[in-house]
């Protein structure tokens, strides 16, 4: 069937918006670090008998509870177990772990337990900036995702089709989870770094990579492209994120080392206003287990389909070599993380490896090599 042209340029025009709005969502982001965040801590502490200290503590324990507290002590310590008992809490004003500092919480009997504050809530508790980045982030995905479909329509199959489009998937798969994810730890600090990543990303689609909408090459018209595709999709966007939030653990533990050594001065204040190294760590770990799943079934969808159109499962052509070597990195971080007890710096470099060899695959291999996966559609 003869491509859609209007619909290809509705896409266009919703991908365009989706990039502007994203990045405004970005900039309200940094608003909250800039100033939403150290107004509230000094009304917090103009209004309580806690310190400054322990409620900037507290307040980063409370931010991703469900994730964890470890490596937070102290009176941040306590508030983070009294939080993970009930299952959450936001950072905001109005809090549960200050109140139960200031209860005389010290996470045993005599603390008082927190009560779980429903999302919608927490984020308006979150204070304005974060209200205006996530409303803006979910517009912007609502216009991602219109833009996807609306591009699927206009070629008559799964826009998934070359590489452009393959990265505008992605990136939009990417947005919706970490918002999920936003929304579900209180991480309204990891906003700026996760998003601000997803609009350099989609930039890069719309200029460097942008292909016009146009038929399948005859060795992809099949069933097994929205099979294939759609799991490699989810998880790249999904490793996308885990990618951004090990960058930001590097960061924060290299910070903390250097503190620890007396080689740089503590109280920098935006390694402050992010979550602890230790909570990055575990959130990045659980982000690539929901991952790795997901692509371990397209690795063995992907050698299906080749058998079909091929007539082998594997012939080592450099696409399949790199996507098997991204499943082997992977698999032994979270076998390293699982048997070896490895944490910190070690496990992340091995994961941050898994994603170099997932971009180097989809951004070199398929582009500047020839071989049997070679439907990239850059020119």
């Amino acid at each position: 069937m003869a491509v859609n042209l209007g619909l290809a340029q509705v896409s266009s025009d919703f991908m365009i918006a989706a990039l502007m709005i994203y990045s405004l969502a970005v900039l309200a982001f940094a608003g909250d670090f800039a100033f939403g965040r150290p107004r509230r801590a000094t009304r917090k502490s103009t209004a309580s008998a806690v310190t400054p200290v322990a409620l900037a503590d507290a307040d980063r324990a409370a931010e991703l509870a469900a994730v964890g507290a470890a490596g937070v002590s102290g009176a941040a310590g306590a508030a983070g177990a009294a939080v993970n008992g009930a299952g959450g809490g936001p950072s905001g004003p109005g809090a549960a772990a200050p109140a139960t500092l200031a209860a005389g919480g010290g996470g045993g009997a005599n603390a008082l337990p927190a009560r779980p504050v429903p999302p919608f809530r927490a984020i308006w508790q979150a204070g304005p900036w974060v209200r205006v980045a996530v409303t803006l982030s979910a517009v912007g995905i609502l216009a991602h995702v219109v833009a996807v479909i609306t591009r699927g329509f206009a070629v008559h199959r799964a826009p998934w089709g070359n590489m452009y489009e393959f990265v505008t998937a992605l990136t939009c798969v990417a947005a919706i989870f970490f918002v999920y994810v936003m929304i579900r730890y209180r991480a309204w600090a990891l906003g700026v770094f996760v998003m601000g990543a997803v609009v350099v990303a989609l930039g890069l689609a719309e200029t460097v990579i942008y292909t016009t909408a146009g038929p399948l090459v005859p060795a992809l018209q099949s069933y097994w492209l929205s099979i294939h595709v759609t799991a490699m999709t989810l998880s790249t966007g999904i490793f996308f994120v885990a990618a951004v939030l090990g960058i930001m653990y590097l960061v924060a533990e290299r910070y903390r080392a250097r503190v620890a050594a007396g080689k740089a001065q503590p109280g920098n204040g935006l390694l402050e206003r992010i979550p602890s190294s230790a909570q990055l760590d575990k959130l990045t770990y659980r982000t690539v287990i929901f991952g790795f799943p997901i692509w371990t079934f397209g690795v063995i969808a992907g050698a299906i389909w080749a058998d079909q159109a091929w007539g082998r499962y594997w012939g080592w052509d450099p696409v399949e070599t790199f996507a098997f070597i991204t499943w082997v990195l992977y698999a032994t971080y979270l076998h390293a993380r699982a048997t070896a007890g490895w944490r910190g710096r070690r496990a992340h470099y091995l994961q941050l490896l898994g994603f170099a060899s997932l971009t180097f695959n989809m951004l070199v291999v398929q582009v500047f090599i020839t071989g049997m996966h070679s439907y990239a559609g850059v020119g």
